[in-house]
């Protein structure tokens, strides 16, 4: 063999081998390329607006909606504190109800409040006292000239005007609570300037009729529910 034929078949196999080394390294580097192409494609599957050169554009439909739409939280919180109210409601209802039947009044109660009097045990020109709901009631069996002066009196001018005949059903029975108007005291019987009653605790003085004529009373005795069943019973209530 001469020297330019194995320079020619040096050069040839030279040539080969950096062909397939080039060829090697262009593999190998799309290789890895495609490589990271995939994994950054794993790590991030959804394109994302916010990403610097990223030409994704997400439309705005702000415009579109109504201002008046209710967010979900808020319809959530109108709907829990409807059921409290409503269950708060249906609890009052029950307390109530309850309330309502402990307070009424029972039988033995309601017998209590009526309070029956035999009128022929007062005397005339005398004063008995009772006790009907707690409170005392002054029954007077008034003499002939304890009526006249009672009629007799200018009861436009009172304090409290009020005819005699106004308080009475039967003109010789005089019934009224024992209990001053000014401060709640009891006054006393056939006592004060008038005849009538007195209250200690404050000077106030009724007549023969129970009226206020002095002191600081604002108003006449209190004449309570009465009737009379019978020509001697007298029932209170």
């Amino acid at each position: 063999m001469s020297l330019s034929s194995a320079s020619s078949t040096l050069l040839r196999t030279c040539a080969r081998q950096q062909l397939s080394t080039s060829r090697a390294a262009v593999t190998s580097c799309q290789q890895r390329r495609g490589v990271a192409d995939a994994k950054a494609s794993f790590e991030s599957p959804f394109a994302s607006a916010n990403e610097r050169g990223s030409t994704l554009k997400i439309p705005n439909f702000s415009k579109y909606q109504s201002s008046n739409a209710p967010r979900s939280n808020q319809v959530f919180s109108y709907f829990m504190a409807g059921t409290m109210g409503l269950a708060t409601a249906v609890g009052a209802k029950a307390t109530v109800q309850d309330f309502l039947v402990n307070m009424s009044a029972s039988a033995d109660v309601l017998a209590q409040a009526k309070v029956e009097i035999a009128l022929g045990a007062i005397p005339e020109g005398k004063n008995v006292i009772i006790k009907w709901r707690g409170k005392p009631v002054f029954i007077r069996h008034r003499t002939q000239d304890e009526i006249t002066e009672a009629r007799e009196t200018k009861w436009e001018s009172l304090r409290d005007p009020q005819s005699d005949d106004e308080r009475v059903q039967r003109p010789e029975w005089l019934v009224m609570l024992g209990v001053c108007t000014h401060l709640g005291c009891v006054p006393i019987g056939e006592a004060g300037d008038y005849g009538g009653w007195f209250c200690p605790c404050h000077g106030s003085h009724y007549d023969i009729s129970g009226r206020i004529r002095k002191g600081p009373a604002p108003l006449n005795l209190e004449v309570p529910q009465y009737n009379f069943p019978e020509e001697e019973i007298l029932v209170i209530g």
